[in-house]
């Protein structure tokens, strides 16, 4: 990021000292969506750049890391601060691509409202219409931007109607595309002002005026207005657009505006929307915080005079000046030259042990893309960047060390698709080591596994895409690895019951070694573990070498027999022995142990236990039919089926875990990326022979 902090013609970064002049929004949507490109336009309208910058060039101020330039797409969450009208508007962009969905829900948790942004060539697709549920169920305020408007098969009409399908009545357009006579859009007409930008001939805009005074003062506070309206009085448009802010913000109201960032038809408009139509930190809920072990919960608002408490959202690591946490400031103001409090907690199982830290911020930045300006203050409902944090990871809690408080962590993805690496070389494995450290730290997406029973390091992202990513940065931070095929950890257990005699005896002088055990061995219940039983009589083992020889056995237990499988379910009794009274020792009868549980496998015969895995998959239910056959194919056993949210279905299955390694990509394929899922070991069962 530091590359870039005095780039020729970009403007000084505003600093605003007053919550209610900050406005953030999350740019939602499938890839090639435009919302990239949207936010280039953007920028260059408002002078914050001198000119807009290109995906296909890879010199967009968004997409400024490696993978994304390569891959032409958004891989990382991306905030680009403009000033609009005397307002500071924080535009936060995010990958379109399911698997990044991290990225997204970390977008979500910054802003205070979502901009849905649809191509008018494509209309709404389903894992969109999945993020819009996502984000009516945290009440996050939404509007929609119908873009691409410049494209031969742009059909802002019918991509209208589909928006109004997938998202509900409350999506009411704030302009209408006006046509040209070769079928373009030449410009826009005001629903609620009549006026008309661009060029073109106004058109009749008065049901869509109806609707939209209707939805708006149905939100609004003043009860006299509906009866005003029905009477036919004409209400003020400052009333309007004041409730208009009050409808979006309740989320009963989902304004419509087109743009074409290409022509910048529209994109006044959409800056005068964020400003008069979205809510300020103001209106974000209070967040919930407790002390940094979960006591003392209490609300917090907005307040720059309040306690601290800030929320890393975003980490990057930058080859100039390190690790770079970005921001959102929920509480208090952020100054530099300070101390902060540092917590995270509840992310251990995905590798982020539990930590607090007193750090000092040393310098202040608003973040444009890669590029940091330098600010004086950072108050409550900003975002800023803050460098070299050494223990602040995505996800942390930044507050004032003399009253450190913690945020509950966000929602985030389940990593469910593995990836076998290997380093190629010794210093590469220095070097893979030192990044996967610093990768985990930036990804909570990311989970890391160092299995001790195949010996693999196991890298569990939420997709393909996301896989190439984390490879593709392991490999810039110096690391030559590769990958693999990925080794289910597989059981073994007794066919049927049977005794094995175990005898060990030797003479080389001296003392000898000498010890003799008789075992009776059955299969036990799946997951009941070894249970090691005692049924000598008359001191044929003396009581010390009893332990000796269930030691044997399990050692004998977790080596394996075949392949180094260890050995589960098993009942193991010892019945018989003999001992010497001077050449008898623990390790003789620990090998009295072992050999017994060796002789008496040969008789009864080995299973191979192979992990079955509990899977829900949430589907649309026209998806069913698809998503139930791929089961089978998988040799899953599907154990019911529920009614979900109105149109979706969750399956429950139990399939076996080898044939679930590449499942996250496969489900997304059959279902145009809707479904999504979630697996839980559940038990062992016999391999197919």
């Amino acid at each position: 990021m530091g590359s870039k902090q005095n780039a020729p013609g970009v403007q000084a970064a505003p600093a605003p000292t007053d919550p209610s002049g900050i406005r953030n929004v999350v740019l939602v949507g499938p890839s090639a969506a435009g919302k990239t490109t949207l936010v280039e336009a953007l920028l260059a309208t408002t002078g914050t750049i001198p000119r807009s910058g290109s995906v296909v060039d890879g010199t967009t101020v968004c997409d400024h890391d490696s993978a994304a330039v390569e891959q032409q797409r958004s891989v990382a969450l991306s905030v680009a601060p403009l000033d609009h009208d005397g307002h500071k508007i924080n535009l936060i962009d995010t990958p379109g691509y399911a698997d990044f969905v991290g990225e997204l829900r970390a977008g979500l948790r910054a802003a205070d409202a979502a901009l849905f942004v649809v191509s008018a060539e494509e209309g709404v697709d389903a894992a969109t219409r999945a993020i819009w549920q996502e984000c009516a169920r945290v009440r996050m305020p939404r509007a929609v931007v119908l873009s691409r408007l410049d494209q031969h098969r742009a059909d802002p009409a019918t991509a209208l109607e589909s928006c109004r399908e997938a998202f509900g009545a409350g999506v009411l357009p704030l302009h209408l595309p006006l046509r040209g006579p070769d079928g373009g859009t030449t410009g826009l007409a005001g629903v609620l002002t009549g006026t008309v930008s661009g060029t073109g001939a106004a058109r009749d805009c008065e049901r869509e005026r109806a609707e939209l005074i209707e939805a708006i003062i149905a939100e609004s506070e003043d009860e006299s207005l509906m009866d005003r309206y029905v009477a036919g009085e004409r209400i003020e448009e400052p009333v309007l657009i004041r409730d208009l802010e009050t409808a979006v913000a309740r989320g009963g109201l989902h304004p419509v505006l087109p743009v074409c960032a290409a022509t910048e038809l529209g994109l006044p408009e959409l800056l005068d929307g964020v400003v008069r139509g979205f809510p300020s930190p103001l209106e974000h809920p209070s967040v919930q915080v407790t002390d940094p072990h979960g006591g003392n919960p209490r609300e917090l608002p907005a307040d720059p005079a309040g306690p601290l408490v800030a929320e890393v959202v975003h980490t990057s690591v930058d080859s100039y000046v390190g690790r770079v946490s970005l921001a959102r400031v929920f509480s208090g103001t952020v100054l530099p030259e300070r101390a902060v409090h540092v917590s995270g907690h509840g992310m251990a199982e995905r590798g982020h042990p539990d930590h607090d830290e007193d750090e000092r911020v040393a310098h202040l930045y608003s973040p444009l893309g890669s590029g940091l300006r330098g600010v004086p203050r950072c108050v409550a409902g900003d975002l800023c960047a803050l460098t070299k944090l050494g223990s602040a990871e995505t996800g942390d809690t930044l507050s004032d060390p003399g009253s450190p408080l913690l945020l509950s962590p966000w929602p985030m993805p389940d990593p469910l698709l593995p990836v076998a690496v290997v380093a190629r070389t010794r210093s590469d494995e220095d070097a893979l080591a030192r990044n996967l450290n610093r990768l985990v730290a930036a990804d909570p997406s990311l989970r890391l596994q160092r299995d001790g029973e195949t010996h693999q390091l196991v890298l569990w992202c939420t997709g393909e895409a996301h896989a190439d990513v984390v490879l593709q940065r392991l490999r810039d931070g110096g690391a030559e690895i590769d990958t693999e095929p990925l080794r289910v950890p597989l059981r073994q257990t007794f066919r049927q019951a049977a005794k094995g005699h175990g005898s060990h005896k030797k003479q080389s002088g001296g003392h000898g070694q000498f010890a003799v055990c008789d075992i009776e061995v059955e299969p036990a219940p799946r997951g009941s573990g070894i249970e090691f039983a005692d049924r000598v009589v008359g001191g044929a083992i003396p009581k010390q070498f009893i332990a000796s020889v269930e030691k044997g056995v399990r050692a004998q237990v977790e080596r394996g027999l075949e392949d180094g499988l260890p050995l589960v379910d098993l009942k193991v009794t010892l019945v018989d022995g003999k001992a010497h009274s001077v050449d008898s020792s623990d390790a003789a009868f620990q090998t009295a142990g072992a050999l017994a549980l060796r002789g008496a496998a040969e008789q009864a015969g080995l299973v191979t236990l192979e992990p079955v895995d509990a899977v829900a998959v949430s589907i649309p239910d026209e998806h069913l039919g698809v998503i139930l056959g791929d089961l089978s194919s998988r040799r899953g056993k599907v154990v019911g089926t529920e009614p979900e949210d109105t149109g979706w279905t969750v399956v429950r299955a139990h399939v076996p875990a080898s044939e679930l390694a590449r499942y996250s990509i496969n489900v997304r394929s059959l279902s145009s990326g809707s479904a999504t899922f979630t697996r839980r070991f559940e038990r062992y069962d016999p391999m197919p022979t």
